[in-house]
């Protein structure tokens, strides 16, 4: 999940939260039930949530094992509570402010408070 997250980052996650495409969740991966893995929501699909990292280069995600079951979607990430505080759950409302023309000029505001959209 670099550059959002890295390895031994501490993480406040709400069990059972609703997940839209471009929350961060995390989930059992579907080999490996016992392991536990956060990647972003890209999309929901008939087969579950199709997850991604956002290091892209990366493909230990949906692209090798599929559309993650429900089931094993455990819940949202809010916070990264370390080693540096930031914020990866906002509003929709802050959401749509955020990509509206007006800021999404700024370059990197909206990634810099948890809101994720899909490059062009």
């Amino acid at each position: 999940m670099v550059p959002t997250l890295r390895e031994g980052d501490q993480l406040l996650v709400r069990y059972g939260a609703p997940i839209r495409p471009g929350a961060v969740v995390l989930f059992r991966h579907p080999f490996q039930q016992d392991l536990l893995v956060v990647k972003r929501a890209a999309e929901r699909r008939a087969g579950g949530w199709w997850l991604l990292s956002d290091n892209r280069p990366v493909d230990s995600d949906s692209r090798s094992y599929g559309a993650v079951p429900d089931e094993l979607v455990l819940g949202r990430v809010l916070l990264r509570l370390r080693p540096r505080p930031a914020w990866l759950a906002p509003g929709r409302r802050l959401e749509r402010l955020l990509l509206a023309p007006r800021l999404a000029r700024v370059p990197g505001l909206a990634r810099r408070l948890g809101v994720w959209a899909e490059d062009g």
